[in-house]
């Protein structure tokens, strides 16, 4: 992603944001549609935890998953009768291009008939096969090592990552994640999460309770 945005953009009405998101796609939606592509992708975020756990814990506004940039064409190509707009700082671009996907980080799948979006696609850094942390590049690990899955066979970011993602500016609801996730991470787990926080948010809250 580079560092200023293209011109252009229409600015997000955020009082409609929740509306034009009800119909939000549930993971087994997606993975139904993404089944045998190569690209490394997975679900992040709350739905990646909810996986985890094996179970749905709360109401999700959205679903996201992540992808490596160089490969969102492939996710692209199993959407044809939709249409992915750009998101960034606030403004979206409607059937984005190379210009502005380049420039943006988040893509939204929107529904051209009902104008609803359906589910959010991270464009994320790497190098081949290595995922690079785009909050902090010294963070770099093989797609193999943060990718688990299902039982049947829907891949989710591991939930320490997913964790690390929701620390930079905890809201209520990853406060909570946090909370109810902690219990079920195993001691190595718990070893990454904190040595990843005190790499890219030093000093955390949650370290104290990781620590303990």
């Amino acid at each position: 992603m580079t560092e200023s945005l293209p011109p252009g953009g229409a600015v997000l009405d955020v009082n409609e944001l929740e509306a034009r998101w009800a119909d939000a796609w549930r993971p087994e939606q997606v993975a139904e549609r993404l089944g045998g592509i190569g690209a490394p992708w997975c679900i992040v975020a709350g739905w990646a935890l909810d996986l985890f756990r094996g179970e749905q814990s709360r109401p999700h506004g959205d679903l996201e998953i992540a992808v490596p940039a160089a490969r969102f064409r492939e996710i692209r190509h199993r959407f044809p009768e939709y249409v992915f707009d750009a998101v960034g700082s606030g403004r979206v671009w409607p059937g984005a291009e190379a210009e502005t996907l380049a420039a943006t980080h988040q893509t939204w799948l929107r529904d051209p008939a009902s104008d609803q979006f359906l589910f959010d696609v991270f464009r994320e850094p790497h190098e081949g096969g290595t995922w690079i942390c785009r909050r902090d590049e010294r963070l770099r690990l093989p797609y193999d090592a943060i990718i688990e899955r299902t039982a049947d066979g829907i891949p989710y970011l591991v939930p320490e990552l997913v964790l690390l993602f929701k620390a930079k500016a905890p809201r209520p609801k990853d406060q909570a994640d946090f909370e109810a996730v902690l219990p079920l991470l195993d001691q190595p787990r718990r070893n990454l999460l904190r040595g990843w926080l005190e790499l890219v948010h030093p000093g955390h809250p949650w370290l104290a309770e990781l620590t303990g």
